[in-house]
């Protein structure tokens, strides 16, 4: 079982839009540069197995961005997007993303995202990037919201 304590969880956000909405706004990642201020750019195929290419800024050096592979582990519309870094020989870090999309209507849903450290590093990952991790969730948190609802109301 996962050590709980290297799971970093954002805010949950009430969006007023469809949850399918919301999926349609995770799943399209050419659009990410306008809305999300933490993964700036992905691409993938969005296919189970295949690699995630993640861009994130990088904190230790501002302007510059860090890329990260992962795997698509799950893609179950509209309420579960996942993707995991396993360990490698090269690399022993290893960690879960997942980002939940919960109907709470046909008009609302809720979202958060977690990111569990895995493996022997994950301590120590979580002790030095948890918390720029944290910030860089809520923030995704509240631009989803902001994204999709703004859609919402366009649609309308």
């Amino acid at each position: 079982m996962p050590d709980e304590k290297n799971l970093v969880r954002s805010l949950t956000v009430d969006i007023a839009a469809p949850a399918e909405l919301v999926w349609s706004v995770l799943i399209d990642l050419q659009s990410y540069p306008q809305w999300n201020p933490f993964t700036v750019k992905v691409e993938s195929g969005l296919r189970l197995g295949e690699p995630v290419n993640l861009f994130l800024p990088d904190p230790a050096r501002p302007g510059e961005l860090v890329h990260v592979i992962e795997e698509l582990v799950a893609f179950d519309p509209p309420r579960l997007l996942s993707w995991e870094m396993f360990a490698s020989a090269s690399n022993p870090d290893a960690a879960r993303r997942d980002q939940v999309i919960e109907a709470t209507g046909p008009e609302s849903c809720r979202y958060y995202t977690t990111d569990l450290f895995l493996g022997p590093t994950a301590n120590q990952v979580m002790e030095v990037h948890g918390p720029w991790v944290k910030q860089g969730f809520d923030a995704v948190a509240l631009a989803v919201k902001t994204r999709a609802e703004a859609l919402f109301a366009a649609s309308r």
